[in-house]
């Protein structure tokens, strides 16, 4: 059943909505921009699509030291909590669908549910996957789609939803990938490993963005220590951040002293000048 659109009740304030896959993300993928903007007062929200319960526990795919589906997807949504309060993220919605499958999901249904959030939050800015997926990854490459219909859906009135309190629409004034030069691809791959994903039994594998893509650069130097407990807090996974420990210097700074993006649009500013912020034209 269709509710009647309510108006918007949130107060006048910046605020940035993460749309990712799963716990970690989150921390790996845009950690340093949501405890940097939090720190400054914005109000920051995140929306995860899967409790990863399909992953490894501590490096054990299966067999008798994991500890089953359905308790790793307890354990990793508590440690999401626990990392998000690290950042200074000020609601978490976690959606349930199935980790490892989340382009089987029903399109019209999970954009609803998230339309339906971004209406709510009202953000002014989004940040999810590039349509690359990072790596390939099925469900970075999902969520992307997903996130970007949702942000379309929420800025048309024609666009009603099937959920309770359905608010108003929301038009986002800007929405952005995550991107990576080469230099942070190759701190990532410095601290974790050669990132593949082998989908129909084709393996693929990360590919840096040229850097006359990347749009935006946030410094985040600052928070480095702030991301870096945000990482311990994902136990369960412990297992491939190990490596972090002994990075050298010089991928510390590739890694985590800058996020990259692209800008996919922007109501109030453009150009080919790159930004360092990811509020330009809102403030």
């Amino acid at each position: 059943m269709t509710t009647d659109a309510k108006p918007a009740v949130k107060p006048a304030g910046l605020r940035l909505l993460a749309i990712l896959a799963h716990p970690d993300d989150e921390t790996l993928g845009v950690g340093g921009v949501l405890a940097h903007y939090a720190t400054e007062g914005v109000e920051t929200y995140l929306i995860t699509a899967t409790r990863g319960d399909r992953g490894r526990f501590r490096g054990v795919k299966e067999g008798p030291d994991h500890p089953g589906p359905e308790r790793l997807a307890q354990i990793r949504e508590a440690e999401l909590l626990a990392a998000a309060s690290v950042l200074g993220i000020r609601e978490v919605s976690l959606l349930g669908y199935g980790d490892g499958r989340l382009d089987e999901a029903e399109p019209q249904e999970a954009i609803g549910r998230i339309a339906a959030l971004i209406r709510r939050i009202r953000p002014q800015v989004i940040v999810t996957f590039g349509h690359d997926g990072g790596y390939g990854h099925p469900d970075h490459i999902a969520i992307c789609q997903l996130a970007t219909a949702a942000a379309v859906a929420a800025a048309d009135p024609r666009h009603r939803l099937e959920t309770e309190g359905d608010f108003s629409p929301h038009a986002v004034s800007k929405l952005y990938y995550m991107a990576s030069s080469t230099p942070r691809w190759e701190a990532y791959q410095a601290a974790f490993k050669k990132l593949t994903s082998v989908v129909d039994g084709v393996e693929r594998q990360a590919q840096p963005w040229p850097e006359w893509m990347i749009t935006t650069v946030v410094d985040t130097r600052a928070e480095w220590a702030t991301v870096w407990r945000a990482v311990t807090c994902h136990d369960s996974q412990v297992a491939g951040y190990q490596k972090l420990k002994e990075l050298a210097p010089e991928h510390h700074e590739a890694l985590w002293g800058r996020q990259e993006f692209y800008r996919v649009y922007s109501v109030v500013n453009g150009s080919r000048r790159l930004e360092t912020d990811l509020f330009e034209g809102l403030r």
